[in-house]
């Protein structure tokens, strides 16, 4: 495919939930949009997006991929730490503004971040910030999308979702309002140099999250509390274990601590943050029954 001779936005992580909202977003304000993603043929984005084959691991192979980019969205989760300076260096030689999904783990206190979810994210951005390019970093915490990974397949085969910490409470965060605030940072001046942290607009404990999700599904849930260990077995599965530890600690905490919440997505988009309730009911088809699910 021949590149377009316009300047445009380039997505990074496009397929995934934030990154195609991003794309669509750009798109619905006539920006023009290249999406970098490792297959253009499942790609499946929007009508008008320009899609590029290529992997952020391989720095060295992206720089078609920038021509005539100014704008970065760039979203990078799994990259190794020893290759944030070759990525950020190749990105940073010809775009002018980066906005980074970075993570709310990251600890500006801590020059060395002991979380290797903060650590990954930390170099990143430390690595941005010495470049002269201009920057927005977006640190949303925990996403409302974690449910369609962690509890969807367990509840379209019943009605008993098996997990720790039923009490443990967050404002999940809507993939759309991580997408709008990018896109605001992206598109508008006055984000240069700033740091969001984001978050969905109520608290809810993760049993009360599964309440809503019943609520919007039709169905009736019950929340069966696992033990840390019990948990860390059937966690360990699918997560690496630094992950399955990670969230295991903060949820523990979150039980009597709840996390803190944020009214960014409001000061930024003028919407108020979009409720977990109103999520679930976006997704409630993907929480039925394996068989109506499967047969959608």
């Amino acid at each position: 495919m021949a590149l377009s001779s316009q300047p445009a936005i380039l997505v990074t992580g496009a397929t995934g939930n934030v990154g195609r909202k991003v794309v669509s977003q750009l798109l619905e304000l006539g920006m023009q949009v290249r999406a970098l993603s490792r297959n253009a043929e499942t790609a499946n984005l929007p009508s008008g997006t320009e899609i590029v084959e290529g992997d952020l691991s391989a720095p060295g192979a992206l720089e078609s991929a920038l021509t005539n980019i100014e704008k970065v969205f760039l979203l990078c989760r799994g990259y190794s730490v020893a290759g944030v300076p070759a990525l950020v260096q190749t990105m940073t030689r010809s775009v002018r503004e980066i906005v980074f999904l970075s993570s709310s783990a990251v600890q500006d206190e801590l020059p060395v971040q002991s979380n290797p979810i903060a650590r990954i994210h930390h170099e990143v951005e430390r690595a941005i910030r010495r470049t002269k390019v201009r920057w927005t970093f977006l640190r949303p915490g925990a996403f409302a999308a974690n449910a369609l990974t962690w509890w969807a397949p367990q509840l379209r085969k019943g009605e008993i979702l098996r997990w720790p910490y039923a009490k443990a409470a967050w404002a999940p965060i809507h993939e759309r309002d991580i997408a709008a605030v990018a896109v605001r940072a992206l598109i508008e001046s006055g984000h240069d140099g700033k740091t969001y942290f984001l978050t969905g607009g109520q608290v809810l404990t993760q049993e009360e999250q599964l309440r809503a999700i019943g609520e919007a599904s039709g169905r009736t849930f019950k929340f069966e509390e696992l033990s840390a260990d019990d948990a860390r077995k059937g966690m360990s599965a699918t997560m690496p274990p630094f992950v399955v530890d990670r969230l295991l600690d903060m949820w523990a905490r979150m039980v009597d601590s709840p996390g803190a919440i944020s009214n960014v997505v409001e000061e930024i988009t003028g919407n108020p943050a979009t409720t977990f309730r109103q999520w679930a009911l976006e997704h409630s088809l993907e929480f039925q029954p394996m068989q109506e699910w499967s047969e959608r």
